[in-house]
């Protein structure tokens, strides 16, 4: 009998790790999940940057972007000239109609010379946006 109440009664192991009057700790202070992926984007990033194939990568992504940046500033630059090209010539349609309207006597003289005006201001935008496309274009050559 006292096999079995031996394998039934509770025996306290003593396991000693650390010793028995240190400091118990609290709390541990947890660390963000974004926190964690800051470390291990830059690490990778430092691993990545010893890599002649990612760095290759790199370099032809670079490339590729400020040909296209370039191109796309360029489509830009044409597409605004258009539109206020466009514009201007609307606006040098209402100086005609408001200069008969003022040889008719019906209006007075500054209506016309704002519609000039206008006409003028846009056809200089649309051209200028065209000269900075040709200066571009020859900078790049």
């Amino acid at each position: 009998m006292p096999v079995a109440a031996e394998r039934f009664r509770w025996r306290a192991q003593v396991c000693v790790i650390v010793a028995p009057r240190a400091v118990k700790i609290e709390a541990v202070s947890k660390v963000s999940n974004a926190r964690k992926l800051g470390v291990v984007a830059r690490v990778a990033t430092q691993q990545a940057k010893r890599s002649r194939v990612v760095r290759a990568a790199a370099s032809a992504v670079s490339a590729t972007g400020r040909a296209f940046g370039s191109v796309l500033h360029q489509l830009w630059l044409e597409v605004t000239g258009l539109v206020f090209l466009v514009m201007a010539l609307s606006f040098a349609g209402a100086a005609v109609r408001e200069y008969g309207k003022y040889h008719a006597g019906q209006v007075g003289p500054g209506r016309v010379a704002v519609a000039i005006c206008f006409t003028v201001t846009f056809a200089w935008f649309g051209v200028s946006s065209f000269w900075r496309v040709k200066r571009k274009s020859k900078g790049a050559r």
